[in-house]
């Protein structure tokens, strides 16, 4: 049966009921791809209150506990605004930051662009260095987030493992990687991505295929296990289910929390927003208690752990942009099949207003030091002289996927192309109306290395899912507005409907040039 398969379960088993009937579909095997209207409508009716304004006060303020999010790209402000950023971790920097008594702030490790066992040391050296920093500020706590990519990317258990080997033992680690915004949904212990109206178990998405963290299992429990190669075994694992967060509510959460194992992982299932206030309502209640969690969560999380409202996507107007006729500059690494089909519909629909410069991968990845840095000195030329003369510059590596014969080596061929980007971007002198980075590595190497950007604001976001930032003093370009555009967010449209919203004021408004 489905459930013997590690499909059903007792709470949200309604789930899996419904659905057959709905469709004439026994659930057998591995999960099947579903109707997203038809589980969604399945599902209990959300817990009727929201719980978080006086949570979130007494477990921030009150207490001056601070939450930390780990983002390893820079993707994970995709739900936050007005919220700091910090590309280095010094512990002045740090200890700076808990002075400022913020709810929350974000450090970017861009880890997710490394080896294991890098990403290991860098985790141990941010939480050193917040250790220490933690002390020299009275009565300040904090808790660590590890903010991760929605479709189960990114180095799990290897950074987990970093944060308690230097912060100690926690009561439980928690995984949500839960993510309205870029439709994903944890159902009955699976998770789904959301292509158009269909619900598909990731473990069967291109992100499964990743070169460099591929995975089969679409059921959390088997994840967790399969990632830690057996070391936490899928019936070790617990489970907050969708019926208890909307028939027992933040209570319930609490009590369950309270109750595991010292040590445990559980998993959080989700399908709105109001499921997620609802749990993180419940694990405030229990961090009030004195239990110590460590999150691997996606973005969704962040903003209801610290209470945030969401506000409209931001224009360039919002921002004063209006004078300014320079090009933007938009800069695609991201190879998931997803940008590319973002990329084709750009190039069709922006045809006349866009120049496009392609990146030789090849040449800049495989072929000689002189062959790189010629196809480098090209893109330059032609970037600064199409954003001087106003035109919106795409600058794209080449679409077929090159990868190597291990993880390793992929990753190797990633950093070749993200330092050739930086390299680009760094000598790209003309200052840019504002630049759009797509992908998460992409994203991380221009604003840390290219732009030198030591901290920035998230401002909001440019579309749903997509940060908006604003570059510190220190940087490059300061105050030129930075796009941090997800590799894995959005319908084949979004880009385009990015770049034509930032598109450059018409020249024909005697108004807007004086």
């Amino acid at each position: 049966t489905g459930s013997a398969s590690g499909w059903g379960r007792y709470d949200d088993s309604a789930v899996v009921k419904v659905y057959e009937t709905l469709s004439g579909v026994k659930v057998e095997g591995r999960p099947p791809m579903l109707n997203k209207e038809d589980v969604l409508r399945s599902l209990p009716v959300e817990w009727p209150e929201v719980p978080m304004d006086d949570l979130v006060s007494s477990a921030s303020h009150d207490s001056k506990k601070v939450l930390v999010v780990l983002d390893d790209d820079p993707t994970g402000t995709q739900t936050v605004h007005d919220i700091e950023v910090l590309t280095e971790w010094p512990v002045e920097a740090l200890t700076e930051q808990f002075l400022k008594l913020p709810t929350c702030f974000f450090i970017l490790t861009n880890s997710r662009s490394m080896i294991a066992n890098k990403a290991a040391l860098l985790v141990k050296d941010i939480c050193r260095n917040l250790e220490a920093a933690a002390k020299t500020v009275p009565g300040i706590s904090y808790t660590v987030v590890l903010r991760g990519d929605s479709t189960l990317r990114g180095h799990f258990p290897e950074e987990a493992d970093a944060v308690v080997s230097v912060l100690g033992d926690m009561d439980a680690w928690i995984i949500c990687p839960f993510f309205l915004q870029g439709g994903r949904y944890t159902i009955d212990d699976i998770h789904y991505v959301a292509d158009s109206e269909r619900l598909i178990p990731a473990g069967e998405t291109e992100f499964a295929k990743d070169a460099a963290f591929g995975y089969t299992s679409s059921n959390l429990k088997q994840w967790v296990e399969e990632k830690t190669k057996g070391g936490i075994l899928e019936n070790q694992v617990s489970t907050i289910s969708i019926s208890l967060l909307r028939k027992e509510g933040p209570d319930a959460v609490c009590q369950l929390l309270c109750s595991l194992e010292k040590g445990s992982v559980c998993i959080v299932n989700a399908a709105s927003e109001r499921d997620m206030n609802v749990f993180a309502a419940g694990m405030i209640q229990a961090e009030l208690q004195g239990k110590r969690f460590l999150c691997r969560t996606a973005a969704s999380f962040v903003s209801a752990r610290i209470g945030i409202k969401p506000k409209p996507p931001i224009r360039p107007n919002d921002l004063g942009l209006k004078r300014n006729l320079a090009g933007g500059l938009i800069v695609v690494g991201s190879y998931v099949p997803k940008t590319t089909k973002q990329v084709d519909k750009l190039r069709s629909q922006c045809a006349q207003s866009l120049r496009v410069i392609e990146v030789s991968v090849e040449m800049i990845s495989l072929k000689s030091t002189e062959e790189r840095d010629q196809e480098i000195s090209r893109i330059v030329e032609l970037g600064n002289a199409y954003i001087q003369s106003g035109r919106d510059t795409l600058v794209v590596t080449s679409r077929q996927l090159i990868t190597g014969k291990t993880p390793e080596e992929s990753l190797e061929i990633n950093y070749k192309v993200s330092s050739a980007l930086v390299e680009i971007v760094r000598r790209i002198d003309s200052r840019p109306r504002y630049i759009l980075a797509k992908g998460g590595i992409t994203s991380s190497d221009l604003a840390t290395k290219a732009l030198e950007a030591r901290r920035a604001k998230v401002m909001g976001q440019a579309l749903a899912g997509v940060p908006l930032w604003q570059l510190g003093p220190e940087s490059r370009h300061p105050g030129v507005p930075y796009i941090v555009f997800p590799g894995n967010v959005g319908d084949n449209s979004a880009l385009a409907e990015v770049v034509q919203n930032w598109a450059c004021p018409s020249r024909s408004s005697t108004k807007e040039l004086l």
